[in-house]
């Protein structure tokens, strides 16, 4: 909880009072490796930010699954086309390490938006940082090779990337394992 605080007292400001009345609405959760944090077809009731650990987003598929984004420590994580529909969500989010969240529900953050100084600017960076890595992604996979792609996820988190089956990073740049490791034996 700590982290957090710091956190939101370096990027929004929050003081004491509102402070308080946030953090008495988190609440912290543990996932163990490949659990599941919301199914396909579930509604998603939380907006989570990452103390530690690494979490996937897939589409469930009969043969493979299409992997379509990555979260690490220190970002938001949401199904958050679900969470602010509040429908059920059309892909799997689920944890590649061990993990801990610390989450607000909606109807809570829908309070804190009301209620708090600083509600409104937490919402919108999260929401903010969730449309860019989105934004990023579709961009990639429209302009840049794979190879390229490879590289930039690779760029951005070494320590983790190496955390992440390859199947799953080939998945996430749009390629089979097989072209993946040709990927990497021509970079290497």
């Amino acid at each position: 909880m700590e982290a957090i605080r710091v956190f939101y007292e370096q990027e929004f400001g929050i003081g004491p009072e509102d402070w308080a009345m946030f953090s008495s609405k988190l609440h912290r959760q543990e996932f163990s490796k490949r659990a599941p944090i919301l199914r396909a077809g579930k509604v998603e009731n939380y907006l989570s930010f990452i103390e530690k650990g690494l979490v996937r987003f897939y589409i469930p598929q009969v043969e493979q699954d299409l992997t379509f984004g990555f979260a690490f420590a220190g970002n938001f994580v949401s199904a958050y086309d679900s969470f602010l529909t509040q429908e059920p969500a059309t892909y799997t989010i689920e944890t590649l390490s061990e993990t801990v969240l610390w989450r607000i529900s909606y109807e809570d953050l829908q309070m804190i938006y009301t209620e708090t100084k600083v509600g409104n600017l937490i919402g919108r960076r999260a929401s903010e940082e969730l449309f860019l890595k989105k934004s990023k992604r579709e961009l990639a996979l429209l302009h840049e090779s794979a190879e390229t792609r490879y590289l930039k996820l690779f760029e951005d988190r070494p320590e983790l990337i190496e955390k992440i089956p390859l199947k799953y990073i080939a998945s996430y740049i749009g390629v089979t394992p097989q072209a993946l490791s040709r990927i990497r034996k021509r970079i290497s």
